[in-house]
C-alpha cells in the first residue's frame, strides 16, 4: 500500500471521556477515519504514523444525526471512527506532553 494512501486515512485522534477511560484502562486509542477504511489499512497506518505495534482494530460506523436550524432540517455528516488496541508496552502521545 502507498504511502499516500495510509496518511489520508487517519484524520484526527477523538478524545472524549469514554476514550479517555479507554486509553487508561486498556490501551486504547480511537482515531477519526476514512469512511472507506479498512481495518488492515488503518492498521499500517497507525504502525506507520506512530512507530507502534498494533493488536486489535474495532470499527464503528457513527450514523448521521437530524439537526434543525431555524426550522430547516439537515443532516450532519455520518463518519467512522477506529478503536486501536495496542501492544503491552506501547504509547501514543497525543496531547504533545513530555
Amino acid at each position: 500500500m502507498s504511502a499516500e494512501r495510509l496518511l489520508e486515512i487517519i484524520y484526527a485522534p477523538h478524545v472524549s471521556e469514554k476514550t479517555a477511560r479507554a486509553t487508561e484502562k486498556g490501551n486504547v486509542y480511537t482515531f477519526k477515519v476514512a469512511t472507506r477504511a479498512a481495518k488492515p489499512e488503518i492498521k499500517q497506518a497507525i504502525e506507520k504514523l506512530f512507530n507502534t505495534k498494533v493488536e486489535a482494530v474495532r470499527i464503528v460506523n457513527v450514523k448521521a444525526k437530524k439537526r434543525r436550524f431555524r426550522g430547516v432540517e439537515g443532516l450532519k455528516k455520518k463518519w467512522k471512527k477506529a478503536y486501536v488496541t495496542l501492544a503491552e508496552g506501547q504509547k501514543i502521545d497525543l496531547h504533545g506532553d513530555q
